[in-house]
């Protein structure tokens, strides 16, 4: 499922801004990265269960002669730190506005450019720009990394996984009454 969000995002940046469309990447941003330029970079570094949006609720839908019933999804948080690549401090931050402009546009990712399996999505996909973000220290991020500290957003998008498959039933469409007394 993070695979296809990885790609929804990478189609909705390349539509939007046709000077990084074949420079999305999705690496660690530590002193080896050394993508094309101009770029931008979203480094999946957290993903957890949004417990906010957790329902316990079954989903019971009943078609002819079937029912089928299966658990609310699990709402999945997957939460990125974007950074923007061009060489120069001054450009990295127009093109990190621009980025952050397009990102803004979208409150929950397009359904036009939603990948695979994420078109299957009951629920639209929301998504979190500037939002604080799940990294205790941002210094100690690009410590960790061994990297130059650049200007970042946080990026945050949430899937729903359905960790159950679903069950399907007959329904009971006919009723049968015996009337007959029996002798006791």
């Amino acid at each position: 499922m993070i695979g296809f969000v990885d790609e929804t995002l990478k189609n909705l940046l390349a539509r939007e801004l046709t000077q990084i469309e074949d420079h999305v990447y999705f690496d660690a941003p530590d002193r080896d990265f050394k993508p094309s330029l101009p770029a931008v970079d979203l480094f999946l570094y957290d993903v957890r269960e949004n417990l906010d949006l957790r329902s316990n609720e079954w989903q019971v839908e009943r078609t002819g002669t079937q029912a089928t019933q299966q658990m609310s999804p699990a709402r999945v948080d997957c939460s990125y730190l974007l950074t923007a690549w061009a060489g120069d401090i001054r450009s990295e931050h127009i093109l990190l506005g621009e980025v952050m402009r397009v990102l803004l546009r979208y409150p929950s990712l397009p359904k036009e450019l939603l990948a695979d399996r994420l078109q299957d999505q009951d629920l639209p996909l929301p998504t979190a720009v500037l939002q604080p973000g799940r990294l205790q220290s941002v210094g100690e991020f690009w410590q960790a990394l061994d990297g130059k500290p650049k200007a970042a957003l946080n990026y945050t998008v949430t899937i729903a996984v359905r960790p159950q498959p679903i069950d399907t039933a007959p329904l009971v469409v006919e009723s049968k009454a015996d009337l007959n007394p029996t002798a006791t």
